[in-house]
């Protein structure tokens, strides 16, 4: 595991990744995977722009590797929460990609009915139990599943995804002291990208790092870097298993960087405290995805072509889904309060 403060720095982990411990089937899905989820935010960003979208939303594009790796140890009776960046948390574990655009579209066929946008993503056929635009206000109900699991004496894992502004909130620590007391099956993955909408760590914190809380509600932690989807995934199976076995709550913290600002598409190098167009290129030098191409080819385990032939089937697969919910109809206004409660 990683544990220096070079995980802070671009200038370093930009190397490819050490792929000799993994079959060539588990590294293309999750190539897969990752190109699926930064394919989609392009996609969503483009149209943003183009004013097709008419709510706001939040990408991760640069963050794929860490729900990528995370979702390949999950089951799908599993508790996933998010936030409000929460696109590849639901497009990970597989979430219907037409659903997924009709709902940021508002469109009827949308997820939950077009009710919700981005930041009010909901998918319980995968094990996706939402997303909010309050921040932290989902890592309680995390720990709520947690507790359901338990009580049910059953397998059964809660994972909560929450951002280094979000650990600042007193729910978080109220939740880790919860979770630990109780000793319940709840994984905290902090996706640390240094930034709180826009203002950088180092002007809110005295460390770049957070899973110190974790500490000290004796909760062991793992700080890793999040832009490399094998060493994610190697601590995740680890520590998920032994959440699911054990019954004890873990924490996660992964370091890694948005490409674009808090929200749109827009790379924030005008309103960002200290974000500059200097560091979003460097940072970009530790693409997860471009760190797994180049190892995949060192070690002649593909070629340019195919990944050209991946690449091209996927992007027709976005746009393709795109266009079929841009097509969608809306809610009929009659049905303004549908979805409002659980009949």
């Amino acid at each position: 595991m990683s544990d220096n403060f070079n995980l802070i720095d671009p200038n370093y982990y930009i190397s490819p990744l050490d792929v000799s411990d993994y079959e060539i089937g588990f590294l293309m899905k999750i190539l897969k995977k990752m190109l699926l989820i930064r394919f989609t935010e392009e996609c969503l960003a483009s149209n943003k722009k183009e004013g097709k979208i008419g709510s706001p939303v939040h990408l991760g594009i640069g963050q794929e590797a860490i729900a990528t790796a995370i979702s390949e140890c999950l089951n799908k009776e599993d508790y996933i929460f998010g936030n409000h960046r929460s696109h590849s948390h639901v497009l990970s574990l597989g979430t219907n990609l037409q659903s997924f655009f009709a709902e940021i579209l508002c469109k009827s066929s949308g997820l939950s009915g077009g009710r919700g946008g981005s930041m009010h993503l909901i998918d319980e056929s995968v094990g996706f139990y939402g997303s909010v635009p309050i921040v932290a206000g989902t890592v309680p109900l995390a720990v709520g599943a947690g507790f359901t699991s338990k009580l049910k004496k059953n397998k059964s894992i809660s994972v909560s995804y929450f951002g280094d502004g979000a650990i600042e909130e007193g729910v978080v620590h109220e939740s880790l002291n919860l979770a630990r007391i109780n000793q319940l099956p709840v994984i905290f993955v902090l996706e640390n990208n240094l930034f709180s909408s826009h203002l950088h760590i180092s002007q809110r914190q005295p460390s770049p790092f957070s899973s110190r809380y974790s500490k000290a509600n004796d909760i062991e932690s793992f700080l890793v870097d999040g832009n490399n989807v094998l060493e994610l995934f190697k601590c995740a199976s680890k520590i998920i298993s032994n959440c699911r076995n054990k019954h004890r709550p873990y924490f996660i913290e992964a370091v890694t960087y948005r490409w674009l600002g808090h929200v749109d598409w827009r790379e924030d190098i005008d309103v960002g405290v200290s974000r500059s167009k200097t560091d979003i290129e460097k940072w970009k030098r530790r693409d997860p995805i471009k760190r797994l191409e180049d190892s995949l080819l060192n070690k002649c385990l593909t070629t340019k072509k195919d990944l050209k032939n991946i690449r091209d089937e996927l992007k027709s697969y976005v746009e393709e889904s795109w266009i079929k919910a841009l097509n969608a109809s809306k809610p009929n206004p009659d049905s303004l309060i549908d979805h409002v409660y659980r009949q």
